[in-house]
């Protein structure tokens, strides 16, 4: 598929996604999150690929937020629908996504690009990122998940803090409030991401699948954690890997997944 304004690219079961709008800090508008949602789909559907890594061009931003040109003039109930849609067209479609989404997160994320990189399963950073959910600056609040997933990681207080000042974080103080894994030099971070990528492929891709599943469902209201995780690992049972990842333990090699 041809794509405007994100670049795919694939490599041993690992697929790299860019956001190309330089120009714009790329920044997401209706365009870019639909290329995204079909390549996000197209990647997932194919079973050659493990992981992906998501990240933005040049050494300025990850994605600086959105495009807010394209909403200003919205009245209530379009501005309701612009976070309904983009919610499931692409952050919750990413979040319960079959394979995993590492965030490398290579300059500003800010807004709903926090919001983007918070969907992923985990983020790394370059030491020269800066994070924040700016909105209540605009007279709106984040819209795109981020009043949801950012107390899940930094915690309830941190959250209000961060959400309601609109200040930026540094990829240090990120790292110290769990908000990203690891931060290293900016061209050590897609090697980082790639070798974690290449960590992840050497296990089981279907009870990643099932983990990933089990781990969200603990997110959900009205969903039992512990009964989806009985029930994915259960499912794993009748899984190929497991067949193979058992029988390679019992022989003392090595699993080919």
């Amino acid at each position: 598929m041809k794509y405007h304004n994100i670049l795919v690219e694939t490599n041993k079961s690992i697929a790299t996604i860019t956001i190309n709008r330089p120009k714009k800090l790329n920044a997401l508008n209706r365009d870019t999150i639909n290329e995204l949602h079909n390549a996000f789909l197209d990647i997932d559907s194919d079973k050659n690929n493990n992981v992906i890594i998501l990240t933005g061009s040049g050494d300025k931003a990850f994605v600086a937020g959105a495009d807010i040109a394209e909403f200003s003039d919205f009245d209530v109930a379009e501005g309701a629908n612009l976070a309904k849609k983009g919610q499931e067209v692409l952050f919750d479609f990413i979040e319960n996504l079959n394979i995993p989404v590492i965030a490398a997160i290579n300059g500003f994320a800010l807004g709903g690009g926090l919001e983007l990189a918070m969907a992923c399963h985990f983020r790394i950073a370059s030491d020269n990122a800066k994070m924040g959910l700016p909105e209540v600056s605009l007279g709106v609040i984040p819209g795109y998940g981020g009043t949801q997933r950012l107390p899940q990681l930094v915690g309830k207080g941190k959250a209000m803090e961060m959400i309601m000042t609109a200040r930026m974080i540094a990829a240090e103080d990120a790292y110290q409030c769990g908000l990203v894994n690891h931060v290293v030099a900016q061209e050590a971070l897609l090697p980082l991401a790639e070798k974690m990528a290449s960590k992840i492929i050497q296990n089981s891709s279907t009870a990643i699948t099932a983990a990933i599943k089990a781990v969200n469902a603990g997110f959900k209201d009205g969903v039992n954690g512990y009964q989806t995780e009985i029930e994915q690992f259960g499912n794993c049972f009748g899984t190929d890997d497991f067949e193979e990842g058992t029988t390679a333990f019992l022989e003392k090699r090595k699993a080919n997944f």
